[in-house]
């Protein structure tokens, strides 16, 4: 065999290992002899069968001698590292040092570079890996080159310098692109994703996850798993981490990368912590720090302990011997080349100290808030307001906590998805809370609240198209009639069946991968600006402060707070008005009315009736907060014949008021199985004589959202399920199946006005980031909608709203239309929300 020969085998090795095994194979029974065994245990490696690739690699070290066994040597750094053997891989990267030279020493060292990383010898696995790169970038070897980019960029990562580790793995994935090797190519592009998704944009990291795995096999797809699971733990999905990280799991025990199983465990151990079970985190961690230590992985176990610290942390602790703990373990990571970590840990002992009543300062002063994960730069932020307010520093404590919000704004400003914006909001809950308990004004309050809410609410989405995600859609449609059915007709849901499930995954899968379509416009109101352009009206913006009720209003240009009482108090309220409203909806109930009667007064008492003396009889722009977006808020008293809308923020109200289109049409759209329905759209064909009228098999979703591009009004009279726990996939049953709020983004301008005619399709989920149906088509840009937080009667609605469009024809806002019409129970639930 010619040297030629013999490179184009170890390449193949590379480039198709499942080819490469079975020529070896063919080899080993003509008598081939080093070489065949070596190409044999690099590609069965590669397939995920690593016992046997370390058997065909043991067996050539017995035949090889002086420079070939080297060059076996060489190999098994790569394939004992990955089984956990580090330092008998560093033994053997010694060896053949002394002995490889040229192109050979190169691959070695792009094989030691890794199992120094592994080693979490990082500063070492940096030098050696750049120490070659010179040479590689002029050679002719693009599989070795890529091999240590790629190891680069993960080192560079691990130590903090995200920069640095794109750029290196975005030119290993140039290398394997061009060079056509498609494994290797593969295998940068998970490990670009990793970087990526550390440094805080998701959306582009699960695309290149996406791409990436079609390509993996064995150790290398458990590795993008793993590094998946990572993303979706830093994402706030640890849910949705836990059976990808699992399953990984269990492909590397199976498989024997034992390394990779260490690794597992320490994730599993975060994702434990994310999900607020810090005992739980503790046995994982354990387990880890145990593995790393048989496999005589320091500085591994590092970051095993660092899980610990944070989870005596969470499970309660606050003790001298914690303190320490963290300040030591804090100095363990610095001087180990784990910088976030060790900020973490000195973040960890600055909490402690500051409860103890003890100086914290100099915990802090070496922690970096502008580098690093924007989780560990939040807490950073935080741990320096409470270090300040300690001090009794109260103008610097709101000037951290600013800049801490600032860092989750910017940080959710690449999300696309919505539920993915509701998840970077709750790194800022607890620095929010803080703020806000922190502000002596109701300016300060306002201005927290602010900022707090508009983290997730995009001013404007507008992703790009994606014909796979609109695919699946059209598919779940079609899957999920029977579903929807069961709704309609009053039943019990049918539990989802393993298609819809795994159907509805790959659409969030599809929508957390769309980059942010937010536009540039200011990201939250300053309370000048919202005065302004409230005019006559006045605002009222509820906000839970340690539990209390409290509210911003602002009337006449002059911003007031007011505490209110107990929030477990008004939630307690909502809860029976909510119940009796259900109740109500289903047929007339004397008691039922009795009790909503009874506790909306209680409740008009704990919000609206101390404001009055301020409100006056003005038009209001309400902000609700947590339980409270969920309210029938026409029930209330106070609110009897007034004019109010409901938005998520005084910012949301002020990019909802836009003037209505002059060339718009209306849509008028009726799903099937509604009683009163046809009567409903008939009353309003006579109103808009030129609408587009849909019922009918034209009524169908994709037809429907198509009409309701550009529209100046749209109606939808159709059974609505919301999703409890799932809100983008709440719906609209048409005659096809569904139109979920996920179809509405295909929107590239929405209605002015819609009015969803249906059953709790005005509810939300995700808090204050108001994730629903309504809250969708607001934050698509939407002006105004009308909808119903609560079960409606079907007999009422086709007169209520026949007079609701009657006087917004005439000139009412939709807002004032609402107020002068009478309720009863069986409308209370409909509620304008936007712009009013």
């Amino acid at each position: 065999m010619t040297g030629r020969d013999e490179r184009a085998l170890l390449w193949m090795a590379a480039v198709d290992p499942a080819t490469a095994l079975t020529r070896a194979r063919d080899l080993l029974e003509n008598g081939g002899g080093v070489l065949a065994l070596r190409v044999a245990g690099l590609a069965a490696k590669e397939l995920g069968r690593l016992e046997e690739g370390l058997a065909y690699l043991d067996r050539a070290l017995h035949m090889a001698e002086g420079y070939e066994a080297a060059q076996v040597r060489m190999n098994l750094v790569g394939l004992l590292t990955a089984r956990g053997a580090v330092n008998e891989a560093l033994a053997h990267a010694r060896e053949a040092e002394a002995v490889l030279h040229g192109p050979d020493a190169d691959r070695l060292a792009a094989n030691k570079a890794c199992a120094l990383a592994r080693a979490g010898l990082l500063d070492e696995a940096r030098e050696v890996a750049a120490n070659a790169l010179p040479r590689l970038r002029q050679g002719h070897d693009p599989a070795v080159l890529n091999g240590l980019l790629t190891n680069l960029g993960l080192a560079l990562a691990f130590r903090g310098d995200y920069d640095g580790a794109e750029e290196a793995l975005s030119e290993a994935v140039a290398v394997g692109e061009t060079a056509g090797l498609r494994h290797q190519t593969a295998m940068s592009k998970g490990n670009l994703a990793f970087a990526v998704s550390r440094r805080g944009d998701v959306p582009r990291a699960l695309h290149l996850f996406a791409e990436a795995e079609p390509g993996l096999t064995g150790e290398r797809l458990a590795q993008c798993r793993f590094d998946q699971a990572e993303t979706l733990i830093m994402a706030g999905l640890p849910g949705e981490a836990r059976p990808v990280l699992t399953a990984a799991l269990d492909a590397a025990m199976a498989n024997g990368y034992a390394c990779d199983v260490a690794d597992g465990f320490l994730l599993l151990a975060h994702a434990e912590l994310a999900d607020g079970n810090p005992e739980q985190a503790t046995d994982a961690a354990e387990h880890a720090r145990t593995t790393f230590a048989v496999q005589e992985r320091p500085g591994w176990m590092l970051l095993a302990e660092h899980v610990l610290l944070k989870a005596r942390w969470a499970s309660g602790e606050r003790s001298p011997v914690l303190l320490r703990s963290a300040a030591a373990t804090a100095e363990r990571l610095e001087d180990g080349g784990w910088p976030d970590a060790a900020d973490e840990a000195r973040i960890v002992a600055a909490r402690v100290a500051l409860t103890l009543g003890r100086p914290a300062g100099h915990l802090l002063s070496s922690v970096g808030r502008a580098r690093g994960r924007a989780s560990t730069r939040i807490a950073a932020w935080h741990a320096l307001a409470l270090e300040r307010a300690a001090r009794d520093d109260h103008r610097g404590a709101v000037a951290a906590v600013r800049f801490g919000l600032q860092v989750t704004e910017d940080h959710a400003e690449v999300l696309g998805a919505l539920d993915l914006r509701a998840r970077a909001a709750g790194l800022a809950t607890e620095l929010a809370e803080f703020g806000l308990g922190l502000a002596r004004s109701a300016r300060e309050v306002l201005d927290v609240e602010e900022r707090r809410r508009a983290i997730a609410r995009p001013v404007r989405v507008r992703p790009p198209k994606d014909p796979e995600r609109a695919a699946a859609l059209a598919t779940l449609r079609v899957l999920s009639v029977d579903h929807t059915a069961d709704t309609a007709r009053g039943g019990v849901p049918s539990a989802l069946s393993p298609d819809v499930a795994e159907l509805e995954a790959r659409i969030r899968s599809r929508t957390r991968r769309r980059p942010s379509g937010a536009s540039a416009a200011p990201r939250s109101a300053g309370t000048s600006e919202i005065a302004a352009a409230l005019g006559e009206r006045a605002l009222v913006e509820l906000v839970a402060i340690d539990g209390e009720q409290h509210a911003v209003t602002v009337a006449d240009g002059l911003p007031r707070r007011h505490h209110l009482g107990a929030c477990a108090t008004a939630r307690r309220e909502i809860d029976v008005i909510r119940f009796a409203a259900r109740r109500l909806a289903e047929a007339d109930d004397p008691p039922a009315l009795a009790a909503l009667t009874d506790a909306a007064g209680r409740l008009d008492r704990l919000l609206l009736a101390p404001l009055l003396p301020v409100l006056g009889d003005r038009d209001l722009v309400i902000a609700p907060t947590g339980p409270l977006h969920g309210l029938p808020w026409a029930v209330l008293p106070s609110l009897a014949g007034r004019p109010f809308t409901i938005v998520p923020s005084a910012g949301a109200w002020l990019h909802a008021r836009k003037p209505p289109p002059t060339d718009g049409h209306t849509v008028l759209a009726v799903g099937p199985g509604l009683r009163h329905a046809e009567r409903e759209i008939a009353a309003l064909r006579r109103l808009h004589p030129h609408a587009l009228v849909l019922d009918g098999m034209d009524a169908r979703a994709e037809p429907v959202r198509d009409a309701l591009d550009g529209a100046a009004v749209a109606h939808i009279a159709a059974h609505g399920e919301f999703r409890e726990g799932n809100a983008l996939f709440s719906r609209l049953r048409l005659a096809d199946g569904p139109l979920m709020v996920h179809d509405l983004d295909e929107l590239a301008a929405p209605p002015h006005l819609v009015v969803l005619s249906a059953c709790d399709i005005g509810r939300a989920d995700g808090g204050d980031a108001v994730l629903g149906m309504a809250g969708s088509l607001l934050a698509l840009g939407t002006a105004t909608v009308i909808a119903s937080v609560s079960p409606v009667r079907d007999d009422a609605t086709p007169e209520f709203m026949s007079a609701f469009h009657t006087a917004v024809k005439g000139g009412r806002s939709p807002s004032r239309a609402l107020a002068d019409l009478p309720r009863s129970p069986a409308t209370a639930g409909f509620l304008v929300m936007g712009a009013g």
